[in-house]
């Protein structure tokens, strides 16, 4: 039950009256039983709500959040970059803040060829550069037939037009089909050999694990299959590295488990610390070459955003990446991932647990019948076993009945067991 101070009863009014949420049934969160959680502060991995109940962030704040909340030098980074200037336009004109990340992004791939960094908002409309750079590239270097692109069954690359398209989430894109793009869409390598390649642009792929699919991982060595494949076929390659990146598998970057260098490498989410919106596309030299030309040719890449390469989120990436090197976060994450694994292990000896997938400090478990049948997703109870797990103090959200637990990478290791003691209990009361 949720503990709503009194003074936030006029708030409450104002949230049912005029707020309208993402992926939610709002005729079901406008109900008078039903009290929203005010979130109010976090600090580290925690959050407290407005009655100062404090949570574990299980969820990263929707896989967003790397080193805490309230980092005093990210903290420190945005306010200085504040007392300068918020914004300015990056159509024309440029700033230090921006000039800086993207080199500092660039060598944290060294010798990779992605030298070249396109600002954007978020990873949904990262994506839209990276499907539009990659056709506009081909129709300026003498292949406009190359217009089709190859997705992956269960993919979720973003909500826009353009990248929702590349989905194969039923229940997020399939309503909207009749608007989108062609895609040809394979569950594996096998299918794609059968894909006819000529007027194909380029394969997406979120590396090592699909998240909005449930955590699903893909088998090892597919990256570079993947990437062999497209460099015969003369297809560019798109890694949506939107979920995956800045440590949370265990390297910097999902791509550098298997050593595979994609065209195009779209960041967002944890970019910023999970502070501020903020994107990118990393590409290379040869498709950057690919726009150069005199001004009455229009080569250029005519795409961007009002906040394009917004200062603040750039201050608030650069600390972030400062926070990496000193407080040697890849370190840490090696040292929590045996914990990890370990409280998993546990999980999955409980009678109602059908699966557990697990990549770094990524997780998925899927719930359902002690009998190993799934349950009737009408029946909600990833929903119901999340909702246990907020009593007990841990916050995360369920893809239909596969619980994720993903903690920022500040999480300590007796953390990780409290936040997998609670799905254990919230599993036991949800499913039992």
């Amino acid at each position: 039950m949720v503990n709503i101070p009194s003074d936030f009863e006029q708030p409450e009014e104002w949230e049912k009256r005029h707020v309208w949420h993402p992926f939610t049934q709002m005729q079901e969160w406008t109900t008078p039983d039903h009290h929203p959680l005010f979130i109010a502060s976090g600090e580290g991995p925690w959050l407290r709500d407005a009655a100062g109940k404090r949570y574990l962030d299980g969820n990263s704040s929707i896989w967003t959040n790397i080193h805490g909340h309230n980092h005093p030098r990210i903290n420190r980074a945005i306010t200085e970059q504040l007392s300068q200037i918020a914004h300015s336009s990056f159509l024309g004109l440029t700033h230090l803040p921006a000039a800086r990340l993207a080199k500092e992004l660039v060598e944290l791939l060294p010798d990779s060829g992605l030298t070249r960094v396109f600002y954007s908002d978020d990873g949904s409309t990262g994506i839209e550069v990276a499907i539009k750079m990659a056709i506009q590239y081909f129709r300026q270097t003498g292949r406009p037939n190359k217009t089709r692109f190859a997705a992956f069954n269960n993919a979720y690359h973003g909500d826009t037009l353009g990248a929702s398209s590349l989905g194969g989430i039923a229940n997020f894109h399939d309503r909207f089909a009749a608007l989108q793009f062609p895609v040809t869409r394979v569950n594996g390598m096998e299918e794609l050999d059968r894909v006819d390649a000529g007027t194909l642009a380029a394969v997406v792929i979120e590396p090592l694990i699909q998240g909005a699919a449930g955590m699903r991982t893909w088998p090892a060595g597919m990256l570079r299959q993947l990437h062999q494949w497209c460099d015969q076929h003369r297809v560019l390659l798109i890694f949506d590295e939107v979920m995956t990146g800045f440590g949370r598998t265990g390297r910097m970057f999902a791509c550098q488990h298997e050593e595979v260098i994609p065209d195009f490498l779209v960041l967002a989410k944890g970019l910023t610390g999970g502070y501020l919106p903020l994107a990118t596309t990393l590409t290379s030299e040869a498709i950057y070459d690919g726009f150069l030309g005199d001004f009455s040719e229009l080569r250029a890449f005519f795409y961007g955003h009002s906040y394009t390469a917004n200062p603040l989120g750039c201050a608030a990436a650069l600390a972030s990446l400062q926070l990496f090197r000193e407080e040697r976060v890849l370190e840490h994450v090696a040292g929590l991932i045996p914990v990890f694994e370990e409280g998993l292990e546990q999980l999955r000896q409980l009678p109602w647990v059908r699966d557990v997938r697990q990549v770094g400090l990524i997780a998925g478990i899927e719930v359902g019948a002690a009998d190993g049948t799934a349950f009737d997703w009408r029946e909600r109870v990833g929903a119901t076993v999340c909702l246990a797990a907020r009593e007990l103090g841990l916050l995360t959200r369920p893809i239909q009945d596969v619980v994720v637990f993903m903690p920022p990478l500040c999480v300590s290791a007796d953390e990780i067991r409290f936040g997998i003691e609670a799905i254990g209990k919230a599993i036991e009361a949800g499913c039992g």
